[in-house]
């Protein structure tokens, strides 16, 4: 083929791909029109008709439908991509507060290249709203790429891990000691990107912040993943908390079983007692975390077990009652 053919063949493709869609279809002459006036050259309609069969014969759809008077109208539908998809995307984009402004802005323009221009001025436009400035993103962006590579490999990574002080100081835990991790997921919870792997030091799964991860690196110690449910962890890691897993029952009011449903899943096991309360009885991880979720519902949650825990509730009670009677 010629390459004055190939050029026409790509033009065509990129025109039905940009401007064509399930409601926006064009005739023989506005295909020929435009391609004429993009390549600078003459073509006639049987031309342009062969392409379209080609592109058809490519397995790029080519959708024929009869317009006025007759007149055929062509148009490319198929799209890797439904709407709705690419408004998920672009909303879960807008929604994640680690990502600045400018990437943002970059990433919703190469999702609106995945459909039609028309479709895409339907789509949202980058304005963010709730915006974090204090997050490293370049960092942030490091540490995905790190953690991703070693997952795929299975490659142990090393890093050190810290948190700011009320200075605004980073802090290495451990005295700045490097950390030695079997990475096992990654996942994006409460607008953070988390590691989810085994510390080698004490064989525990943890997880760990990537904006709070540092002088990260994969080395050529291979691992084996052990048997792990991603699903079972993250549901009772309360806000990604950790501690020692044990069995709960917790009396709430009728009006939090939605919240109950969205933190346990459909599955959760509740039991209606009484006509204004149900009982959620579940695994857990006993940590500061689950008593500030629980504390949160007021007098519309009481911990009925175990003894401790309610105990520790009480405690906490009180110690937020004598802080407003405090001189």
């Amino acid at each position: 083929m010629e390459r004055s053919s190939n050029y026409r063949l790509l033009k065509l493709r990129e025109m039905l791909f940009n401007e064509t869609d399930e409601f926006h279809e064009l005739d023989l002459a506005t295909l020929m029109n435009k391609l004429n006036q993009l390549t600078d050259s003459k073509f006639d309609t049987r031309t342009i008709k062969r392409d379209l069969a080609t592109l058809d014969e490519m397995d790029f759809e080519i959708v024929q439908n009869k317009g006025k008077y007759g007149k055929i109208l062509y148009s490319h539908q198929s799209r890797l991509f439904e709407t709705y998809q690419l408004r998920l995307l672009i909303d879960a984009v807008l929604s994640a507060r680690f990502i600045t402004i400018n990437e943002k802005k970059k990433l919703i323009k190469k999702i609106k290249q995945l459909t039609s221009r028309h479709i895409a001025k339907t789509l949202p436009e980058p304005i963010v709203v709730g915006q974090s400035s204090n997050i490293d993103y370049e960092l942030v962006k490091l540490n995905i790429d790190r953690v991703h590579h070693a997952i795929s490999e299975r490659k142990v990574l090393t890093y050190q891990y810290g948190k700011y002080n009320v200075n605004k100081e980073f802090e290495f835990h451990r005295d700045g000691a490097t950390y030695h991790v079997e990475p096992y997921a990654l996942i994006w919870q409460n607008d953070y990107y988390y590691l989810i792997g085994r510390f080698q030091d004490t064989d525990e799964i943890r997880h760990y912040r990537l904006d709070r991860i540092r002088n990260i690196a994969i080395i050529e110690e291979m691992y084996e993943p052990r048997e792990f449910n991603l699903q079972e962890y993250v549901n009772q890691s309360f806000h990604m908390f950790a501690g020692k897993e044990i069995w709960i029952k917790i009396r709430f009011h009728q009006e939090l079983v939605n919240v109950v449903l969205d933190r346990f899943g459909q599955g959760a096991d509740i039991r209606k007692v009484g006509d204004h309360h149900f009982i959620l009885t579940t695994k857990a991880k006993l940590s500061d975390g689950l008593i500030n979720w629980i504390l949160t519902w007021g007098n519309k949650a009481k911990v009925l077990s175990p003894d401790y825990l309610v105990d520790q509730v009480k405690t906490k009670i009180k110690q937020m009652q004598e802080v407003y009677e405090e001189e």
